[in-house]
């Protein structure tokens, strides 16, 4: 595992990706700054933090047929310019316009851009690394790719709360314009045109969008992708998404609550890259998806169950352990999208619809992360606590096993993998 060497322009995609990732992140350490400036509600918040999945749900599909078509290089590029320049235009909103509903209306805009951006900027991901990685570490540098998202986040959570404190959320906004610059920066220079890589062929005019759309929309592997991506980043993100107002009721200063959830999430960098490892040294993908579900599920066993009595007297682990079931649970299932985006570039119908499958799997776990809060939310409000949290994680990991049992044809058909 060790000797496996990842090439610079790999990293440089991966980069890429944390870069976008850190935009999907820098909304929730500045929703407190955005409503003591501007004076907006939780809703208008709640706006503003979910707008990007739904730029996820709507456009998925639609941005990675972009992305297989103007290339993948030149969409990466373009996205992380966007994201870039949107980012620094909010930054200004917050100086230079002084009423309050024209300048969240600006970031409502500005944000819906960034959603876009966010796209383009990560559909070619796995693609651009499958070209460019040669055999020995493509496994391994595409499970890397599987942590920018945890990764960025992480980065956003810990670093956004100081930044915003020493300049405000503009500068927030500035310095992550800053950040995509050099990724885009980075990548233009570590990784080849896209007619001067080999192995991808250039998609052309006369391939047809429209023939491509319908061969990744007709072939079933990738929607047994996509549905595997959903279940599990929608539990992922329903139980990472609430740890924030679980440690409040618990009475976690809030100090703490912040660092926690970031190592939470991070622990999802490590399972990411031991899985992309564990692939490279050549354990059976569905042999992955089946342990990466298998510890979500119980993770958030041990995690939220508790045995007997009302919520305030019934018996549980103790607190020290129920965090670290977290962990484990994100640790595992980092495991999974390693995996799902390694197959992503196997099992697409040709190497001329990589992005398009890879969009109809951001598509159906932006749907998933927007769509399990709100329903673990509604069981907890019913259920008067997060006991019951665990039966919609185990839940979603036996479809995940179930799916996982589904891609076992496929790739046996189409050879080892």
């Amino acid at each position: 595992m060790s000797g496996v060497k990842i090439p610079a322009a790999a990293l440089a995609v991966v980069a890429g990706g944390v870069a976008a990732a850190l935009h999907i992140g820098k909304l929730p350490p500045a929703v407190p700054a955005l409503q003591a400036t501007l004076g907006i509600g939780l809703v208008q918040a709640g706006f503003l933090l979910s707008l990007v999945q739904v730029a996820g749900m709507t456009l998925g599909l639609v941005v990675g047929l972009a992305a297989d078509t103007v290339g993948l290089r030149r969409s990466m590029l373009g996205g992380l310019v966007l994201l870039g320049v949107a980012s620094a235009l909010g930054g200004c909103v917050g100086v230079w316009v002084a009423d309050p509903m024209q300048a969240f209306a600006w970031l409502l805009a500005l944000r819906a851009l960034e959603g876009v951006g966010f796209l383009l900027a990560v559909m070619p991901g796995p693609g651009l690394i499958r070209a460019i990685a040669p055999a020995g570490s493509d496994k391994a540098a595409i499970g890397m790719w599987g942590a920018y998202m945890p990764l960025g986040v992480a980065l956003a959570l810990l670093a956004g709360p100081w930044f915003i404190a020493s300049t405000g959320w503009p500068g927030w906004w500035w310095v992550l314009a800053a950040t995509a610059a050099a990724a885009a920066a980075w990548v233009a220079l570590a990784v080849p045109p896209d007619s001067a890589r080999r192995g991808v062929p250039a998609t052309r005019a006369s391939d047809g969008w429209t023939l491509r759309l319908r061969n990744t929309l007709g072939a079933s592997g990738p929607w047994t992708l996509a549905l595997a991506f959903a279940v599990y980043s929608s539990q992922w993100m329903a139980v990472i998404g609430f740890l924030p107002a679980i440690y409040a009721e618990a009475g976690v200063p809030s100090g703490w609550s912040a660092g926690l959830t970031a190592l939470a999430a991070g622990m999802n960098i490590i399972g990411n890259v031991m899985g992309g490892r564990l692939l490279q040294q050549g354990v059976p993908p569905v042999r992955l998806l089946r342990w990466g579900f298998i510890v979500m599920a119980l993770g958030s066993v041990a995690a939220f169950a508790q045995i007997g009595g009302a919520p305030d007297t019934a018996w549980s682990l103790p607190p020290a352990l129920r965090y670290l079931a977290i962990c484990l649970f994100s640790l595992g299932g980092g495991m999974v999208p390693a995996t799902l985006f390694m197959l992503s570039v196997r099992m697409a119908p040709g190497p001329a619809t990589v992005s398009t499958t890879v969009g109809l799997m951001q598509q159906a776990s932006s749907f998933g992360q927007f769509a399990a809060p709100p329903i673990v939310a509604w069981l907890a409000h019913r259920m008067g606590g997060w006991q019951w949290t665990w039966v919609v994680t185990v839940s979603l990991s036996i479809a995940g096993m179930a799916l996982a049992a589904r891609l076992m044809l496929p790739i046996d058909r189409r050879g080892a993998v």
